[in-house]
């Protein structure tokens, strides 16, 4: 076991520091892309719920027509 110095103890706080600092800006860039995949999804879906809106009212314009027949 090293022997416990101040020194020793300011290298491993000097790692730790920079341990914590790499941790943050991996968790920046994570949260960045989280956020941006939750962006696309919330998009998609409000592209289907339009999507669903417009074959109903085509739907229900064929049966309009249909029933003219």
């Amino acid at each position: 076991m090293p022997e416990i110095t101040l020194e020793f103890i300011g290298k491993q706080l000097a790692t730790l520091i920079s341990d914590v600092g790499q941790l943050r800006d991996e968790m920046t860039v994570l949260s960045g892309i989280t956020r941006r995949l939750d962006g696309t999804v919330s998009g998609l879906i409000d592209e289907i719920r339009g999507l669903s809106r417009l074959y109903d009212r085509l739907d229900r314009r064929i049966r309009e027509l249909e029933g003219r027949s």
